[in-house]
Parts: C-alpha cells; sequence; structure tokens
C-alpha cells in the first residue's frame, strides 16, 4: 500500500499564491502519473494538472499559465505551485498517484484550498 500525504492548503487571498505538497510513501513502479484533482462545493472532482515520471505535464485549461506541477523522483513527492488565484479555484485539492504497470491509483486525503477577501 502506498500512503499520500498532502499539505500546503488554506486560505489566501484572490490574487495570490500557494504550493500543495503531496508525498508517496514510497516509490513504485518504473511508470507512473502524478497528478493533483479539485472538487469545489457542488461540482464534480477535475483534474487540475499532472506529471508522467519522464516529465510531460498536463494541465486543465482553467489553470493553464498559473499553476505549476513539478515532481521531485528522490523524495516520491509532487508539487502545484497555485499564482493569480481565483475565487473559482476554491476547492478539495487531492493528489493521486497512478501506476501504469499495474493500474494502481492511490489518492491522497485532500486539502482544502479557499480563495476569498
Amino acid at each position: 500500500q502506498v500512503q499520500m500525504v498532502e499539505s500546503g492548503g488554506g486560505l489566501v487571498q484572490p490574487g495570490g499564491s500557494l504550493r500543495l505538497s503531496c508525498a508517496a510513501s514510497r516509490s513504485i513502479s518504473s511508470l507512473y502519473v502524478m497528478g493533483w484533482y479539485r472538487q469545489g462545493p457542488g461540482k464534480q472532482r477535475e483534474l487540475v494538472a499532472n506529471v508522467i515520471n519522464n516529465g510531460p505535464t498536463n494541465y486543465a485549461d482553467s489553470v493553464k499559465g498559473r499553476f505549476t506541477i513539478s515532481r521531485d523522483s528522490a523524495k516520491n513527492t509532487v508539487y502545484l505551485q497555485m499564482n493569480s488565484l481565483k475565487p473559482e479555484d476554491t476547492a478539495v485539492y487531492y493528489c493521486k498517484l497512478r501506476d501504469v504497470i499495474t493500474s494502481k491509483e492511490y489518492w491522497g486525503q485532500g486539502t482544502q484550498v479557499t480563495v476569498s477577501s
């Protein structure tokens, strides 16, 4: 079993920044995808950004140019730098690790991000 531990959420004013972190308890196979999803009030969970272990990234259109996903393979950690935050970014943010070889998925517990003045 792989545990995913998230941190970094909180309350921020519009236009502000936050950095989320998610650490996996151990490394997995050689091919995996780590990503961030979010679920706003009354909305379905949606992909925010993900990164494949060899580097390619993918972003939702709503966050392109504002959010940056990165990873530290040595620490089994993925980060989400969120800039120019908007009230509509308010959501619970979840990280997910997917092992492409086994198709197993591991989710974090979620961290609340609230953008409000």
